[in-house]
């Protein structure tokens, strides 16, 4: 029997499961395909082949007493998470988890102009990726309260980090707005990520949501901007909004109209993290030397 459980091994449930494999737990997580086995496996994860996409494609999944964590993003369309409730659908009163961390998104709020977004600002999904979050963020509720176990929500802001810079979208030019119509927003350093969520299911209580984010508001103009210059590659153009209008795709303009300024005053006080990368620059200087 494994100590945890990773639902979703990208990444983010990749590093999670090393981690507490170092620390001598037993970790198994799933994987959407066969193919993607082989790196968990060599670092001792023990792998489910496990498509949440169909009920039908899923294989019995034991999860009762474990520590779990959800990692998978939603499924593309929709305004419900289907994913989730095929996940829901393999708890029963003989296989429930003793708690859940789940990654959730900054996004359920909305755009939120210049106030600062706490914990207790209400959701306001504004796109439909949004309320697919809000969706699975019900649909665990709903489970934790008829099983008895804890939840515990992290809203995570843009993840950035090894392997997960623009690199491809500046060289092939992607373009940004000017930095002064750019909304703000926070990013997160994936291994700040990491230390937040293994110390939410060591330190978080039952019903807890979590702002998830460094301590410096930024646009993602200046985001791109940051990137290039400090990997040496050609500068964004920078556009006006009628500009943007007429050459961004939609799902690009939607993550533009929403302004954000989040408070990360919970997980330091609550979950006594000390971010190693508070800032956009020490987290990108620092993308150079980790993986």
């Amino acid at each position: 029997m494994s100590d945890y459980t990773i639902i979703g091994c990208g990444d983010i449930g990749f590093r999670v499961s090393r981690e507490l494999i170092s620390q001598g737990h037993r970790v198994q997580a799933t994987i959407h395909f066969e193919e993607g086995v082989k790196v968990p496996q060599s670092a001792g994860i023990e792998t489910i082949i496990a498509n949440f996409d169909y009920r039908e494609d899923l294989p019995e999944i034991s999860v009762h007493g474990q520590k779990l964590f959800y990692f998978m993003p939603p499924q593309g369309g929709g305004s419900s998470d289907y994913r989730m409730l095929n996940f829901c659908r393999i708890l029963s009163a003989d296989n429930y988890p003793s708690k859940v961390v789940y990654i959730s998104t900054s996004g359920v709020y909305g755009d939120c102009g210049e106030d600062l977004v706490t914990e207790e600002t209400p959701v306001n999904p504004q796109t439909s990726r949004a309320k697919r979050r809000v969706s699975a963020e019900q649909q665990l509720r709903q489970q934790a309260k008829k099983f008895g176990f804890d939840l515990v929500i992290l809203r995570v802001t843009g993840i950035y980090g090894p392997g997960r810079l623009p690199i491809a979208q500046l060289t092939k030019g992607h373009e940004v707005l000017q930095p002064e119509d750019a909304p703000r927003t926070n990013r997160i350093h994936s291994l700040d990520l990491i230390q937040i969520c293994l110390a939410a299911m060591e330190k978080g209580e039952a019903g807890d949501i979590f702002n998830v984010c460094d301590g410096q508001q930024s646009s993602m103009s200046d985001y791109f901007i940051a990137v290039a210059e400090l990997y040496e590659l050609p500068q964004p153009k920078q556009l006006s909004w009628a500009e943007a209008e007429k050459v961004m795709n939609p799902l690009t303009l939607s993550f533009l109209k929403e302004s954000r300024r989040m408070s990360n005053r919970k997980i330091r006080e609550d979950l006594k993290i000390e971010l190693r990368y508070p800032t956009l620059e020490e987290g990108l200087i620092a993308c150079r030397t980790t993986s």
